[in-house]
């Protein structure tokens, strides 16, 4: 599995947990569930949701298509622009209620960064839908013949270890 995947699929989990816990810190402080809501659905929607999808798909769809990613650096800028932009997200709803005036700069900072993380994820994969595509395995090699080799059973004569 690509290094990229593990980030998107573990960083994925780690925005399940800061959307559990914003949940959680509206039930246990109403006062706070309307200043909490926004960064919740953020941390929920956007980092758990989406990071779980671009891992899973960055996995899976290039094998699905026989195709190689187009451009193989990208999925690394994607992580850093979408994680990087969430957390400016969270972040600032999280303190708004502070009323700091640079907060809603941050916002629409971090709203950018996300979604050019997202604009990079659509550039990389619709290269993969091209028809004119040679048909390639993953990383452009050529998809091998016979049964996986898991499936592949090495039988030695009689009397060989």
């Amino acid at each position: 599995m690509a290094v990229y995947v593990r980030r998107f699929l573990r960083w994925s989990l780690i925005w399940l947990a800061v959307g559990v816990a914003l949940g959680l810190g509206m039930v246990v402080a109403p006062v706070w569930s309307g200043a909490l809501r926004t960064a919740h659905l953020h941390a929920n929607l956007l980092g758990f949701v989406s990071f779980m999808i671009f891992g899973v798909a960055y996995h899976v769809l290039p094998r699905f298509t026989g195709q190689a990613l187009r451009y193989p650096r990208l999925p690394s800028s994607h992580f850093f622009l979408s994680n990087v932009g969430l957390m400016l997200l969270v972040g600032s709803w999280v303190l708004r209620p502070l009323r700091f005036e640079f907060l809603e700069v941050v916002i629409g900072v971090g709203g950018a960064l996300a979604a050019g993380g997202a604009a990079l994820f659509i550039v990389n994969l619709w290269g993969l839908f091209s028809a004119k595509a040679p048909a390639t395995g993953c990383g452009g090699m050529q998809p091998a013949s016979g049964p996986p080799p898991l499936l592949q059973l090495k039988v030695s004569p009689k009397g060989e270890g």
